[in-house]
Formats: C-alpha cells, sequence, structure tokens
C-alpha cells in the first residue's frame, strides 16, 4: 500500500463534476483535485474558484500537459468520450469517464486498447454499483434468498423542462436509454452475470430526433427476462426489482440513494417481508477511491472497459429494435 494522493484534472466544469464527482475527489483518503479546464478561460477560473481547486486552465489540451496531474474525469458529452479520452491516454493520464463509455462498443474497444497500450487504467463512472446497497442485493440473490432468478424489472424517469438541455440533441449522443436508460441496462446484466441474447424495444422519438421514452426487454440464455422503461419528460422515478421462484427484492432509491439510509425490501408472499437497511454513503466518493486505490498500487479496475463495450452491445440492439418498431433483435 501507498500513502501517495492521485492527482486529478477534470475535463469541464459540467454540473455532475461540480454536484457529485468533484466533492467526492476532495473528500477522497487517496485522491486531491489540482486542476480543472474548459474552452472558457474565464468560465474555467470562475468554477476554480468556487470549487476551491488550485489550477484552472482555458482549454482541455492545457490540463493534458500539466505533469503534475496523474489522472483526469471527463464529464463531457457523450459524443466527445472517446476523442478525449484518447488524449488522455496519449497524454499519459489514467481516466475515469462518465458514463456511457463512449456511443458503442467499437469505440470503447478502441479507448480500451490506446489506454492499455499507453499504459493507463481506464474506467467507466457507474458509480451506483460501488455502494453497499447494489453489493447487497447481489449478495441476497447470490445466496439463493428468492429462489431461482426469473424476472429483472428496472426503471429509471425523469423530466427535463430545458429543452436545449444536451440530453436532447442527437449530435451529443443524447436520448433516454443513453441517459437513464444505461442504468436499467446495466443492474440487469449485473444482477444477471451473462449477458443478454436478444433484445426487443419501443420508443417515442422527440421532435428533437432523440428516444424521450423507452421501454425495453431483454431475453438472456437461461430464460431470464430483464424488463425496463426510461424517460426524460417524465415525473423521477428510479427503482428496480429482483424476482425470483420463491421471493422478490425491491430496490427503492435504485441508483442515487444519496448519503442517507436506505432500505432493501425482501418479500415473500404470505410470510410477509424483511428489510435490509444499507447504511448511507457516498457512492461517488467509494468509485473514485477504488479507482486511485487501482492505480496507485497498480492493479486492476472492478470493472474494466470492456464492460463498457458490453453494456453498449445491448443498447444498440436495444436502439435497432426502437427504430424498426419493436421487432427482437439479436444483441
Amino acid at each position: 500500500m501507498t500513502d501517495r494522493k492521485l492527482r486529478w484534472g477534470v475535463l469541464s466544469t459540467a454540473n455532475i463534476g461540480r454536484a457529485a464527482v468533484i466533492p467526492a475527489l476532495q473528500h477522497s483518503r487517496n485522491g486531491v483535485v489540482v486542476a480543472v479546464a474548459s474552452r472558457d478561460a474565464e468560465k474555467a477560473r470562475a468554477f476554480a474558484e468556487q470549487q476551491r481547486i488550485p489550477r484552472a486552465y482555458g482549454s482541455y489540451e492545457a490540463l493534458l500537459a500539466d505533469e503534475e496531474i496523474d489522472a483526469v474525469y471527463i464529464p463531457l458529452p457523450n459524443s466527445l468520450h472517446r476523442e478525449w479520452t484518447i488524449r488522455a491516454a496519449e497524454a499519459g493520464k489514467h481516466i475515469l469517464c462518465e458514463k456511457p463509455l463512449a456511443l458503442n462498443a467499437a469505440e470503447c474497444a478502441e479507448m480500451e486498447a490506446v489506454a492499455r497500450q499507453r499504459g493507463v487504467t481506464l474506467m467507466e463512472a457507474f458509480m451506483y454499483r460501488f455502494h453497499p446497497q447494489t453489493e447487497k442485493v447481489l449478495e441476497l440473490v447470490q445466496a439463493g434468498a428468492i429462489g431461482e432468478l426469473r424476472l429483472i424489472y428496472a426503471a429509471f424517469t425523469f423530466r427535463l423542462t430545458n429543452r436545449a438541455n444536451i440530453r436532447l440533441r442527437p449530435d451529443l449522443g443524447g436520448g433516454s436509454l443513453m441517459d437513464v436508460g444505461c442504468y436499467c441496462v446495466n443492474i440487469s446484466r449485473t444482477v444477471a452475470k451473462a449477458e443478454p441474447i436478444e433484445v426487443q424495444a419501443y420508443a417515442n422519438w422527440g421532435e428533437t430526433g432523440v428516444d424521450e421514452e423507452m421501454v425495453g426487454t431483454l431475453r438472456f440464455a437461461n430464460g431470464l427476462l430483464a424488463q425496463f422503461c426510461c424517460g426524460l419528460t417524465l415525473e423521477r422515478r428510479e427503482v428496480y426489482q429482483v424476482a425470483g421462484t420463491e421471493g422478490y427484492l425491491e430496490v427503492p432509491k435504485a441508483f442515487l440513494p444519496g448519503v442517507q439510509d436506505t432500505v432493501i425490501y425482501e418479500h415473500h408472499g404470505r410470510q410477509g417481508w424483511t428489510a435490509h437497511p444499507v447504511a448511507g454513503v457516498d457512492e461517488y466518493q467509494l468509485m473514485v477511491e477504488h479507482f486511485a486505490d487501482c492505480v496507485l498500487n497498480n492493479r486492476p479496475v472492478r470493472y474494466p472497459p470492456g464492460e463498457a463495450a458490453a453494456n453498449m452491445r445491448v443498447i444498440e440492439a436495444l436502439y435497432r429494435s426502437a427504430r424498426l418498431g419493436g421487432q427482437p433483435v439479436r444483441v
């Protein structure tokens, strides 16, 4: 082990960084935020002052040229993930990139190849999987608490009020599936511990050209089914259920439980239900500490880029199905 801290730079002043990831980095036991960059130098300076970050750069290139930065966090629009991940890797920086890692599986593979060639660590920032709530669900399923796993249901929706939001821009990789539905796909694959063989999806396409709502089904080789819905126009909802032959688990604060204590409900019909309390924790902090530990101690990350590529293969298949009016599509 080492007491050295990973020195972080942040590419962009995006809200997810300000609200969640930068505070997590600043409170982490093994990391320190050194710099932030924006394409607007004044915006970068104001953001750095507000967030108590020592250095501000007026370009992403300038931050990547800083030899005192070990790793970068990339919260840029989805369409820019590939370019700046590759440029960061070529600059010798380790990379934690927001989900989804790229626009498709091929981009994920390219990013992984460059990172491997340059000897840097790359990980997709799916923070919810580091929360003990997720780990407890996986433990209960593995222990047979609900019998044989047969069905997964997940929902993640919220309502955008700003029609100029980048999530509604197809050229930036927007859409409900890319923004929040990717969580539903991810938890389904994570709980199933397998990849689906076929998917089916229906979407409502907004005037902007992105999927504003989508419902989908994933079919696995062993007969397991996973269903989900996601949306950018609906009341906020984030929940998933994991159903087996002898009961089901319900997770009402699925992906963003926050630092408050949460509860997993285990239902068994007439036998009633059991509550499994989970202590509140900052899942973003757990994620960045895991990443820093792996870099500082030369260990592989829990979820390598190939895992992100697998998630994108399912997302690509869902989009093909939705554009075909709901026809089943092989993954």
